[in-house]
């Protein structure tokens, strides 16, 4: 069977089949001109998917107390979990591509590609307490740890298993970048450029990645997200600071989590029983307080951000700040910048908001 970089999400995968330089029509997806991959010829991508496969186990040989709700095909593991394939291809190309990919294995073990399976160490109170980030707790029962027991030096995060993920989504930004800071304005005069850095610590409230008067400069990727940001209402004014990077940083980007490959890492199962907690720290990060919301809803992700602030490598801190979708603007991003000083106003323009669109949902 031939398929094409085109045929998959994963950045691995895509790679690996570009190194190979065979080039041409995909009849799998339909993309025309791009990197092929023939099953019966090249077998690279056999190991790669060998490996994952492996951490699955047949329903009918899982333990008697695995929950059946848990349980899926494999072809569906690999399209909605690991988000290995692209979108082009339905379940029923995804089940063809794999079987002619992983054909011995298929041999050897058809149950894995065709009877829902199941990954044994979800459900392992052992394992999980060893290699979960959560140990054997959920994100609720952290959140009520650490807001209502022990604040600073709480149990429930395996912070040794965090740290490495860190480092598979980390990103690279070199000095000159530009990020956009806003503010609501009473006039249309705005802000002078001094006046558009973090506020000084005794005025510094609590936010999403830094408790109260603990500076951190919150910056997003575009103006239109800047804007959406403050949550302007109709006819404010909003300053807006083009704010340039001073030196080259590393910063962990959350919105990434759910791109990491199960091929680079050592344990796929580790990744596996992490996915989930991976993906709500991404989630809460981005999440917006509502008006009637306490600062205290706030404290389980400045736990999450302070430990990744307090990461060294060779005596210096290892990220700058964290990066985490908007919910405020689709398709737009935040930084939390650890040290303002990383950061200078270089421009500002004030905006008047003329309108507002409102999008709504019934409850």
């Amino acid at each position: 069977m031939i398929c094409c970089t085109e045929c998959f999400r994963d950045q691995e995968l895509k790679g690996t089949i570009r190194s190979l330089g065979h080039a041409g029509d995909c009849p799998t997806c339909g993309s025309a001109e791009t990197y092929l991959y023939n099953t019966e010829k090249d077998a690279v991508l056999t190991d790669y998917f060998d490996t994952l496969i492996s951490i699955y186990t047949s329903a009918r040989s899982l333990p008697s107390g695995y929950p059946k709700a848990e349980t899926h095909l494999l072809k569906d593991e690999l399209l909605g979990n690991w988000r290995v394939f692209s979108k082009k291809l339905d379940a029923a190309k995804v089940y063809s591509l794999v079987t002619s990919i992983c054909s011995e294995k298929y041999a050897e073990a058809p149950d894995l590609f065709d009877e829902p399976v199941g990954i044994a160490e979800l459900y392992n109170k052992e394992y999980l307490e060893q290699y979960s980030i959560l140990r054997t707790n959920n994100w609720e029962g952290f959140v009520v740890a650490v807001k209502t027991q022990n604040r600073f030096h709480t149990n429930h995060i395996n912070t040794k298993i965090l740290e490495p993920y860190c480092d598979y989504i980390h990103k690279p930004y070199k000095k000159g970048q530009l990020f956009y800071r806003g503010r609501i304005s009473k006039s249309a005069t705005g802000f002078q450029k001094d006046e558009m850095d973090a506020p000084p610590c005794d005025l510094t409230p609590a936010g999403r990645a830094n408790a109260a008067g603990i500076r951190c400069l919150y910056l997003a990727n575009n103006i239109d997200t800047a804007i959406h940001e403050v949550r302007a209402e109709a006819f404010d004014y909003v300053t807006v600071g083009t704010s340039e990077l001073q030196e080259d940083i590393s910063v962990v980007d959350l919105k990434s989590i759910d791109e990491i490959s199960p091929f680079i890492v050592p344990d796929c199962t580790k990744l596996a029983i992490n996915k989930e907690h991976l993906n709500k720290i991404n989630e809460e990060m981005g999440k917006a307080l509502r008006r009637n919301d306490s600062p205290l809803d706030y404290v389980p992700t400045q736990y999450i951000s302070d430990f990744i602030k307090s990461i060294q490598n060779e005596g210096k801190a290892q990220y700058a700040g964290l990066e985490y979708k908007s919910t405020m603007n689709a398709g737009g991003f935040n930084l939390a910048v650890f040290d303002p000083g990383l950061f200078k106003c270089v421009d500002i323009k004030t905006y008047r908001i003329r309108s507002l669109s409102y999008d709504k949902e019934e409850t």
